[in-house]
């Protein structure tokens, strides 16, 4: 198995984020691609580089105005007088769908209201180099896949799966999973996301939510009491020519591997039915027993009973790094998913 990784994606290193009002130490810092990098050495395999990325690819999932200001605001809001040290929203646009084009401001400030969607995405002055890497480390994955491998294992950090078309969130900024399967469509691939980290694919589903050509399914800790709280139900199924493309299968916190694996064999009948030629795993490691956010109770050995069970596809795939986070079994919980997977 290829495993595609950027080196640049450790410099983005934020301190602190917003929980319950306050800041407190980050989760998803650098040292994580060293624990996932324990597991990729016990497999073998090469690791490789991916070429660079420029907007227009990155454009296919993200909107240019968004792509401008993640490139731009470091600096610009470091010339505002009196500012916090991070850019950061005091005024959010609550409304912004409905807004007409013009309402767009000019002002940082007000644009960090339009794209920071929560307090779990700060900015440094790396973060727009590191995002893009990341992107670019999906990107090459798909191009991997396209090319004949069988799986290809992409170890983007920061993550994705909860930035939309133009807001940042939970730690994400550009959507790794949705470029690579945007990628895979404009191939002439039908393409299904599984994503199954613990926290909804928000990010995911808001991009491909009104279309028919990319089903995207998410088995998750239940939004009632869990980030991101406002989506992730059963009833997203779509809209418009989407309607029915979208399968959300929340589960209640603490889920053990018995109701995990019952919920996946309805993901997978999922996919089948819809005839994916290709599918891209948003690999979420924090399903774990043992991950700090303790949403579900997914033992070690286990993880590779979750990639055998998806490899029953028999279908090329990506396995795109999303959460996980710092723990003692981090790397062997990617280990023992990949061994699955490409047992």
């Amino acid at each position: 198995m290829i495993t595609v990784f950027d080196d640049t994606q450790r410099t983005h290193a934020p301190r602190e984020f917003i929980v319950s009002g306050k800041p407190q130490p980050i989760p998803e810092r650098p040292e994580r691609i060293d624990m996932l990098m324990q597991g990729v050495r016990r497999l073998g395999g090469p690791v490789v580089a991916p070429a660079e990325i420029f907007g227009d690819t990155i454009a296919l999932v993200h909107e240019r105005r968004y792509i401008q200001f993640l490139s731009t605001v470091w600096e610009r809001w470091k010339r505002l007088p009196d500012a916090a040290e991070t850019p950061s929203a005091n005024v959010f646009a609550l409304g912004r769908p409905s807004l007409p084009p013009t309402h767009y401001p000019d002002s940082v400030v007000g644009q960090c209201g339009w794209h920071l969607g929560d307090g779990s995405c700060p900015i440094t002055a790396q973060t727009w180099a590191a995002a893009r890497a990341s992107a670019a480390t999906a990107a090459h994955g798909a191009k991997l896949v396209l090319e004949g491998e069988r799986i290809a294992y992409a170890l983007c950090r920061p993550p994705g799966h909860h930035a939309a078309a133009d807001v940042a969130a939970g730690f994400c900024y550009f959507n790794n999973s949705a470029l690579a399967a945007a990628l895979f469509t404009k191939a002439g691939k039908r393409t299904a996301v599984l994503d199954i980290d613990v926290h909804h694919g928000n990010g995911t589903e808001a991009i491909f939510y009104d279309r028919a050509d990319v089903l995207t399914i998410s088995l998750h800790a239940h939004p009632k009491r869990f980030y991101p709280f406002f989506w992730g139900y059963a009833e997203e199924t779509g809209r418009g020519e989407g309607e029915g493309f979208n399968l959300n299968l929340p589960m209640e916190r603490g889920t053990t591997i018995k109701p995990y694996r019952a919920a996946l064999d309805v993901a997978l009948k999922r996919i089948a039915d819809f005839g994916a030629e290709v599918v891209v795993v948003a690999a979420g490691l924090d399903i774990a027993v043992d991950d700090p956010f303790q949403g579900f109770a997914i033992q070690t050995a286990e993880f590779a009973e979750i990639g055998r069970h998806i490899k029953m596809l028999r279908l090329p795939m990506l396995v795109v790094q999303e959460g996980g986070y710092p723990s003692p079994h981090l790397g062997l919980n990617l280990e023992q998913l990949l061994k699955g997977l490409s047992a």
